[in-house]
């Protein structure tokens, strides 16, 4: 089965089908998003496993209906992979930045945030938030392409486990440099949620789709014949 790649929507697709995909894209990234603000609000020492646990429940939950992928970034590497379209990745990106939007505003509206400002990144630090970010949105891309839409792992059931496990690796290792997003839905809603701070909010998004083109791209250049 390929999980992170649904069959392509062609101009025959019904408008079912497309909704289907959009809105398991929602629900996905909702629940990713809302596990992040409402973890990182709590101040809990187990935030990075909820959050490593919440996406890799929502892939397995949707990855039969749209691909599982709620993450810009991902659709991103899919797509430089070739396994979906640019005009259905168009339709992704709306559906999980949409999401992160209304994940945050539910966050906001449900829990107390903590005492204290958004993070900020001077100098030196906006640099070093810039190249983890890039980097483990490019293992996380990577594992995603490699676990979920290679011909090499039909009907594997391990997929999940492997996505989650790279989030909360990162989210270990390099959360107290740039926060550990990895995703530009994260990022924007940590964003509207007062997370990050908006004058060097961009670095997220760009390292981040940075780092997604690169892995569809690494995973094309090793595997040649995986069309």
């Amino acid at each position: 089965m390929d999980v992170i790649a649904p069959p392509q929507v062609t101009s025959h697709a019904s408008v079912q089908a497309v909704t289907r995909h959009l809105g398991a894209e929602f629900i996905g990234t909702f629940f990713l998003v809302f596990t992040v603000g409402a973890a990182t609000y709590s101040g809990s020492p187990l935030a990075p496993i909820a959050i490593g646990s919440a996406l890799m429940v929502m892939v397995y939950a949707g990855g039969h209906v749209s691909g599982g992928h709620f993450n810009p970034a991902v659709t991103m590497g899919v797509l430089v992979r070739g396994r979906i379209g640019f005009g259905e990745a168009v339709g992704y990106w709306i559906a999980q930045l949409a999401a992160g939007v209304v994940a945050a505003e539910v966050v906001r509206a449900v829990i107390t945030p903590p005492v204290g400002g958004a993070l900020t990144l001077p100098g030196k630090a906006l640099g070093a938030a810039f190249v983890v970010e890039l980097l483990f949105t490019f293992a996380l891309a990577y594992v995603v392409c490699n676990v979920a839409t290679s011909k090499d792992h039909p009907q594997n059931s391990f997929y999940g486990l492997a996505i989650g496990f790279t989030v909360m690796v990162g989210a270990v290792a390099v959360g107290g440099i740039s926060g550990g997003a990895f995703n530009p839905a994260v990022a924007l809603g940590a964003g509207f949620m007062g997370m990050l701070a908006w004058p060097t909010w961009w670095i997220y998004p760009v390292a981040e789709l940075v780092g997604g083109a690169a892995a569809g791209l690494a995973f094309r250049v090793l595997n040649p014949d995986d069309k």
